[in-house]
């Protein structure tokens, strides 16, 4: 059995990441379910599942349709700050409702942040009244969803495969 351990990480093994496949495709499918497909007592799985979300590898959340729920607008925004006071100002603009990623980055951009909006006055409002009046928001160039091409929740598992397999 390989393992996974990065400086940092948690330390996972192939039945750990057999275990995040499946909850990935369904995240309700029974302890017992698993275990008979992996061949281990539902025992074990109980045990690392509680494991990997108490180290916060797994976490299992309802992902929601935010156009079925009435935001039909949504956008990127790259944002320059500064950098001085760069993870606070994240902080602040993670803080909006409207926000539902946000990550630092290097390149042209400081921020990537992504947003989900009723339509397209509610993202003037959200750009022109809570980004940009955040302190130290120094510009944002924002980038409009027309159709999303591809969503996916489940790349961990294939990910952890690939390094087990020696990045085949």
């Amino acid at each position: 059995m390989q393992d996974i351990k990065l400086k940092g990480q948690a330390k996972i093994d192939d039945v750990d990441l057999q275990i995040i496949k499946i909850l990935s495709e369904d995240g309700r499918t029974p302890f017992a379910q698993i275990a008979k497909q992996l061949g281990v007592s539902t025992g074990t799985i109980r045990q690392r599942y509680h494991r990997l979300v108490n180290e916060g590898v797994l976490q299992i959340v309802a992902v929601t349709n935010h156009l079925l729920m009435g935001f039909a607008t949504m956008a990127q925004i790259g944002v320059k700050a500064e950098v001085n006071r760069l993870e606070e100002i994240a902080d602040e603009i993670a803080a909006f409702e409207e926000v539902i990623y946000l990550v630092l980055v290097t390149g042209s951009y400081d921020l990537h942040v992504e947003v989900v909006c009723r339509d397209k006055t509610h993202l003037l409002n959200f750009l022109s009244k809570k980004l940009h009046a955040v302190e130290g928001v120094k510009e944002a160039e924002t980038f409009m969803y027309l159709r999303i091409a591809k969503e996916n929740y489940g790349w961990a598992g294939k990910l952890g495969e690939s390094q087990l397999n020696g990045g085949e």
